[in-house]
């Protein structure tokens, strides 16, 4: 599997298995499934309320020492908190530390999200936390964080998939040294899966819809985290890795681009 550079120096897998909505009494063995077909990448939330069982998936992983690379995230109510938000998602995920938190959303109207960044970067200096980043931020959210503490986020985890592309982020976060990382890649199910250019370029190379929008993401350098609740899903979603899209492939699913196609929030808006 590919890893992806972080601007910290340190690596992260490219492919990754999320767990948003999966009840913390099923989330486990979801996960221990997943990390048996091979994923090396596993991203859930406080909010998610499943890290007790993420943890219990992940027993004994260490991406140290060859094994998974695990993401969580401070939520919107605890960005004046973010250390002790930590260490309670800590203790819900039995683990000293993590290898990357992520601050959810900017929730501007709070007016906290460059104090909670302050407090990100003394956590990964503590060692909480060996990577630090945000999600759903927009570039001047991320200047603002930057200014006052100089430490530009490794990743921004933002919704992206080919109905709603996210060009100019990526091109922001390009040119600053971050891993932009897809949530709801395969726009949740809605269309895409049964988008006739989708299918077609599925038919032609005789595999599924899904595989071939992770393969668009992978291709594009995009670090890419598909939810799948049982085992077929999540052996389909890691098949993408040996799927080798063509240029014309691309240049199709590039076209799909529709600036109307966010289906989550606006960032400011919450």
């Amino acid at each position: 599997m590919t890893d992806l550079k972080l601007n910290d120096g340190r690596n992260m897998p490219q492919l990754g298995m999320g767990t948003w909505q999966i009840p913390d009494s099923q989330v486990a063995a979801i996960v221990r499934q997943g990390l048996d077909i091979g994923f090396r990448l596993v991203d859930t939330a406080a909010i998610y309320e499943n890290e007790r069982g993420v943890g219990d998936g992940y027993k004994g992983e260490s991406y140290e020492d060859g094994g998974a690379f695990l993401t969580t995230k401070l939520w919107n109510d605890r960005q004046g908190d973010a250390e002790a938000a930590l260490d309670e998602s800590l203790a819900l995920l039995g683990l000293d530390a993590v290898d990357l938190y992520l601050m959810h959303w900017p929730a501007p109207a709070q007016g906290q999200y460059v104090e909670a960044w302050q407090a990100m970067v003394r956590l990964r200096d503590a060692g909480k936390t060996r990577s630090i980043g945000v999600s759903n931020f927009l570039p001047e959210h991320i200047d603002a964080i930057v200014a006052a503490t100089g430490v530009t986020p490794a990743v921004n985890q933002i919704e992206l998939h080919p109905n709603f592309q996210q060009r100019e982020a990526r091109e922001y976060h390009e040119a600053h040294g971050i891993v932009t990382q897809s949530w709801s890649p395969l726009g949740q199910g809605k269309t895409l899966l049964t988008d006739e250019r989708i299918v077609t370029i599925a038919d032609k190379h005789g595999r599924s819809a899904a595989q071939v929008i992770l393969a668009w993401h992978l291709a594009h350098g995009l670090s890419v985290i598909p939810k799948a609740s049982d085992a077929e899903h999540l052996g389909d979603n890691f098949a993408a890795l040996d799927l080798t899209l063509d240029d014309e492939d691309l240049a199709k699913i590039d076209a799909m681009d529709d600036a109307g196609g966010r289906l989550g929030p606006e960032p400011g808006s919450m």
